[in-house]
């Protein structure tokens, strides 16, 4: 029983930590629109501590145009922005659970 209670704890820790490194650097927003043509998304978001960015609305390009096949116009979303070559890019982006 002793080994299985250490077993579990050890596997929530691991998996407490992999969330929280997952976590970090993503802010959340809102869909406002999706240019797949482009490379393009809108979005108006919170705060993005990584990029030292405050909250609005602004347009980021994205490093996948496959990314803007997981979300639409009117979705609350977690992602992660860069700053790469001078541009705002999503690096990644799902739905906000």
């Amino acid at each position: 029983m002793k080994t299985r209670t250490m077993l579990l704890a050890a596997a929530l820790s691991w998996a407490g930590a992999s969330l929280a490194a997952q976590g970090d650097g993503f802010a959340t927003g809102e869909v406002r629109k999706v240019d797949k043509a482009a490379g393009k998304i809108i979005l108006k978001h919170g705060e993005i501590r990584n990029i030292d960015m405050g909250p609005m609305t602004m347009v980021f390009n994205v490093k996948s145009p496959a990314l803007l096949d997981k979300v639409a116009v009117g979705d609350k979303v977690k992602f992660r922005a860069e700053i790469e070559k001078g541009d705002y890019v999503v690096t990644a982006i799902e739905k906000a659970k």
